[in-house]
Protein backbone atom coordinates (compact mmCIF):
# COMPACT_ATOMS: atom_id res chain seq x y z
CA UNK A 1 0.00 0.00 0.00
CA UNK A 2 1.54 3.38 -0.96
CA UNK A 3 1.79 6.55 1.51
CA UNK A 4 -0.52 9.06 0.92
CA UNK A 5 2.22 11.60 1.33
CA UNK A 6 4.42 10.20 -1.84
CA UNK A 7 5.82 12.61 -3.58
CA UNK A 8 5.39 12.13 -7.79
CA UNK A 9 8.51 13.19 -10.20
CA UNK A 10 7.18 16.89 -10.57
CA UNK A 11 5.64 17.62 -7.53
CA UNK A 12 5.88 19.91 -4.32
CA UNK A 13 4.31 18.16 -1.26
CA UNK A 14 3.52 20.80 1.63
CA UNK A 15 2.24 19.13 5.13
CA UNK A 16 0.90 20.47 8.10
CA UNK A 17 -0.53 19.72 11.25
CA UNK A 18 -4.12 21.11 11.51
CA UNK A 19 -3.54 24.65 12.71
CA UNK A 20 -0.39 24.73 12.31
CA UNK A 21 1.99 27.15 10.63
CA UNK A 22 4.74 25.74 10.10
CA UNK A 23 5.07 22.68 7.37
CA UNK A 24 7.19 20.63 6.14
CA UNK A 25 7.72 20.96 1.82
CA UNK A 26 9.36 17.84 0.37
CA UNK A 27 10.47 17.67 -3.25
CA UNK A 28 13.09 15.41 -4.50
CA UNK A 29 15.41 14.20 -1.93
CA UNK A 30 14.52 17.68 0.14
CA UNK A 31 12.70 18.02 3.20
CA UNK A 32 12.62 21.68 3.92
CA UNK A 33 10.43 23.77 6.98
CA UNK A 34 8.01 26.17 5.48
CA UNK A 35 5.69 28.93 6.62
CA UNK A 36 2.39 29.08 6.09
CA UNK A 37 -0.69 31.32 6.92
CA UNK A 38 -1.35 32.40 9.98
CA UNK A 39 -5.13 30.38 10.40
CA UNK A 40 -2.89 27.04 8.71
CA UNK A 41 -4.36 24.95 6.18
CA UNK A 42 -8.00 25.94 4.92
CA UNK A 43 -10.26 23.30 2.93
CA UNK A 44 -12.56 26.53 1.69
CA UNK A 45 -10.05 29.37 1.13
CA UNK A 46 -11.76 33.12 1.15
CA UNK A 47 -10.05 36.45 0.60
CA UNK A 48 -8.47 37.73 4.47
CA UNK A 49 -8.94 34.48 6.35
CA UNK A 50 -5.29 34.09 6.16
CA UNK A 51 -5.19 30.69 5.50
CA UNK A 52 -2.90 28.80 3.38
CA UNK A 53 -5.50 26.45 1.03
CA UNK A 54 -5.06 22.84 0.54
CA UNK A 55 -5.12 21.83 -3.35
CA UNK A 56 -2.69 21.41 -6.14
CA UNK A 57 -1.59 24.32 -7.76
CA UNK A 58 0.74 24.53 -11.03
CA UNK A 59 3.55 26.81 -10.31
CA UNK A 60 2.85 29.32 -13.38
CA UNK A 61 6.08 32.19 -13.11
CA UNK A 62 8.88 32.87 -11.14
CA UNK A 63 9.02 36.67 -10.35
CA UNK A 64 11.99 37.85 -9.23
CA UNK A 65 14.02 41.51 -7.82
CA UNK A 66 17.10 42.03 -10.04
CA UNK A 67 18.18 44.79 -8.15
CA UNK A 68 18.72 42.66 -5.12
CA UNK A 69 19.34 39.01 -6.97
CA UNK A 70 20.64 37.40 -10.34
CA UNK A 71 18.41 35.36 -12.47
CA UNK A 72 18.28 32.40 -10.58
CA UNK A 73 18.17 28.33 -12.08
CA UNK A 74 14.60 27.59 -12.84
CA UNK A 75 12.53 25.88 -15.12
CA UNK A 76 9.90 28.23 -14.22
CA UNK A 77 8.82 31.50 -16.63
CA UNK A 78 11.04 33.98 -15.02
CA UNK A 79 10.05 38.03 -15.31
CA UNK A 80 11.62 40.88 -13.24
CA UNK A 81 9.36 42.56 -10.15
CA UNK A 82 9.17 46.53 -11.45
CA UNK A 83 8.66 49.22 -8.51
CA UNK A 84 5.06 49.71 -10.08
CA UNK A 85 4.04 45.98 -10.22
CA UNK A 86 1.10 45.39 -8.00
CA UNK A 87 -1.53 42.76 -7.78
CA UNK A 88 -5.38 43.19 -7.15
CA UNK A 89 -6.70 41.86 -3.70
CA UNK A 90 -10.51 43.28 -4.07
CA UNK A 91 -13.14 40.82 -4.92
CA UNK A 92 -15.04 43.49 -6.35
CA UNK A 93 -12.83 44.57 -8.98
CA UNK A 94 -12.33 43.35 -12.22
CA UNK A 95 -9.07 43.22 -12.03
CA UNK A 96 -9.44 40.54 -8.87
CA UNK A 97 -6.07 37.51 -8.59
CA UNK A 98 -4.91 39.43 -11.38
CA UNK A 99 -1.14 41.71 -11.71
CA UNK A 100 -1.94 45.45 -12.20
CA UNK A 101 -0.08 48.56 -12.46
CA UNK A 102 0.03 50.82 -8.98
CA UNK A 103 -1.11 53.12 -8.15
CA UNK A 104 -4.46 51.13 -8.65
CA UNK A 105 -7.83 52.92 -7.95
CA UNK A 106 -8.56 49.56 -6.06
CA UNK A 107 -6.87 47.69 -3.15
CA UNK A 108 -3.63 46.02 -4.48
CA UNK A 109 -1.01 44.75 -2.78
CA UNK A 110 2.82 45.64 -3.85
CA UNK A 111 5.13 43.25 -5.25
CA UNK A 112 8.23 45.75 -4.98
CA UNK A 113 8.33 45.34 -1.13
CA UNK A 114 11.16 46.85 1.11
CA UNK A 115 11.57 43.80 2.81
CA UNK A 116 12.65 41.01 1.38
CA UNK A 117 9.52 38.22 0.98
CA UNK A 118 9.34 38.89 -2.69
CA UNK A 119 12.38 39.10 -3.79
CA UNK A 120 11.66 35.56 -5.25
CA UNK A 121 8.03 34.83 -5.72
CA UNK A 122 6.56 32.21 -7.88
CA UNK A 123 2.66 32.74 -9.18
CA UNK A 124 0.71 29.63 -7.92
CA UNK A 125 -2.60 28.93 -10.00
CA UNK A 126 -4.58 29.19 -7.25
CA UNK A 127 -8.07 30.91 -7.74
CA UNK A 128 -7.16 31.99 -11.65
CA UNK A 129 -8.48 29.83 -13.63
CA UNK A 130 -11.13 31.08 -13.69
CA UNK A 131 -11.10 33.40 -11.14
CA UNK A 132 -13.80 33.30 -8.32
CA UNK A 133 -14.60 36.27 -6.04
CA UNK A 134 -13.97 36.36 -3.00
CA UNK A 135 -11.77 32.70 -3.03
CA UNK A 136 -8.51 34.38 -2.11
CA UNK A 137 -5.92 35.97 -3.83
CA UNK A 138 -2.67 36.64 -4.25
CA UNK A 139 -1.30 32.70 -3.10
CA UNK A 140 2.34 32.72 -3.78
CA UNK A 141 5.16 30.90 -2.66
CA UNK A 142 7.70 33.04 -1.35
CA UNK A 143 10.25 33.57 0.89
CA UNK A 144 9.78 33.64 4.09
CA UNK A 145 9.76 35.73 6.90
CA UNK A 146 12.44 34.89 9.84
CA UNK A 147 12.75 36.14 13.89
CA UNK A 148 15.66 34.42 14.87
CA UNK A 149 16.03 31.09 13.75
CA UNK A 150 12.19 31.02 13.83
CA UNK A 151 9.75 30.94 10.24
CA UNK A 152 6.85 33.28 10.69
CA UNK A 153 3.71 32.93 9.18
CA UNK A 154 1.91 34.15 6.09
CA UNK A 155 -1.01 35.78 5.18
CA UNK A 156 -2.27 32.23 3.78
CA UNK A 157 0.82 31.54 0.95
CA UNK A 158 3.31 29.12 1.25
CA UNK A 159 6.88 30.44 2.42
CA UNK A 160 10.85 29.34 2.30
CA UNK A 161 14.09 30.40 3.71
CA UNK A 162 16.14 31.65 0.75
CA UNK A 163 18.92 28.95 0.65
CA UNK A 164 16.14 26.47 0.57
CA UNK A 165 14.15 28.36 -2.39
CA UNK A 166 17.26 28.41 -4.33
CA UNK A 167 17.34 24.68 -3.30
CA UNK A 168 13.73 24.14 -4.75
CA UNK A 169 13.93 26.50 -7.67
CA UNK A 170 15.98 24.16 -10.19
CA UNK A 171 14.23 21.86 -9.53
CA UNK A 172 10.90 23.44 -10.96
CA UNK A 173 9.60 24.00 -14.44
CA UNK A 174 6.37 25.08 -15.90
CA UNK A 175 4.79 21.33 -15.41
CA UNK A 176 5.40 21.65 -11.31
CA UNK A 177 2.48 21.88 -8.92
CA UNK A 178 2.66 21.83 -5.41
CA UNK A 179 0.41 19.77 -3.40
CA UNK A 180 -0.64 21.26 0.27
CA UNK A 181 -2.42 18.70 2.33
CA UNK A 182 -3.00 18.33 6.00
CA UNK A 183 -0.34 16.01 7.40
Amino acid sequence: MSDPHDIADGEILVTAAPGSTLGRLRIGPHDLPCALGRSGLVEKKREGDGGTPVGCFPLRALRYRADRLSVPETGLPVTTILPDDGWCDAPGDPAYNRPVRLPYPASAEAMWRHDHLYDLVVLLGHNDDPVVRGAGSAIFFHLAKEAGDALLPTEGCVALRLRDMLTVLPLCDARTVIRIERG
